[in-house]
């Protein structure tokens, strides 16, 4: 009998992206997602369900054996930062970058600086690396307000077209990290599930590398 597959999948422009891949490794929602108010969703397959919940907590509903395969975006990931949790592929949607940003000029004072972000542990662990004494200020929105406001001397969050700062008087500084979103897996389910997981791997990774070629071609 083949075991019941669930795939938690992130809200908003994560999902807009996710869905065309999973339809090229023939996995159909039985109905309209985007129209639907439900969470829970049949597929083409009897086995396999979707569930659509808010994109910070893919991580702990895969970690925590609730779905067994998850569609997340890196800053999430690093966030959250679990040893149980493995990524056994780059999605190559969704792509922005992780930076620190300041108001425009600005000159960061030599001592202790105050940075505000929603990403604390991401933040705390670089800023340790550059050896940097920070405070950290952890915000859900509107970082670009805080150094604006004198709240912080940097912020700390995702940057995609740069407009957003730009408009607000601020400039990115540092890349932490490049993003994109990554299908993700507990090592447990890998391993008991790995008969039925591996096959949608493959077949996402094949629709990946069309969709890669396909913007080279453009």
């Amino acid at each position: 009998m083949t075991q019941p597959l669930t795939i938690a999948l992130s809200k908003g422009r994560i999902l807009d992206d996710t869905l065309p891949l999973l339809a090229a490794a023939d996995i159909h929602p039985a109905e309209d997602i985007k129209k639907s108010r439900k969470l829970i969703f049949d597929t083409n397959h009897e086995h396999i369900k979707l569930v659509v919940i808010r994109a910070t907590d893919v991580p702990t509903y895969v970690d925590y054996g609730a779905a067994d395969l998850g569609v997340s975006g890196k800053d999430v990931l690093m966030e959250y930062n679990s040893a149980n949790l493995c990524e056994p592929l780059d999605l190559n949607i969704a792509t922005c970058r992780l930076m620190t940003a300041a108001l425009k000029g600005y000159e960061l004072p030599d001592g202790r600086l105050k940075v505000a972000t929603k990403f604390v542990n991401v933040a705390k662990q670089y800023f340790a690396e550059q050896g940097r004494q920070v405070d950290i200020i952890k915000l859900y929105g509107g970082m670009e307000l805080a150094p604006i406001m004198g709240l912080a001397d940097l912020i700390v969050d995702i940057v995609d077209t740069g407009n957003t700062l730009k408009a607000n008087g601020l400039e990115a500084r540092d890349l932490i990290a490049p993003i994109s979103s990554r299908l993700v897996a507990s090592r447990a389910a890998l391993k008991v599930k790995h008969a039925q997981i591996q096959p949608i791997i493959d077949a996402l990774s094949g629709a990946v590398e069309r969709q890669k070629q396909t913007a080279l071609a453009d």
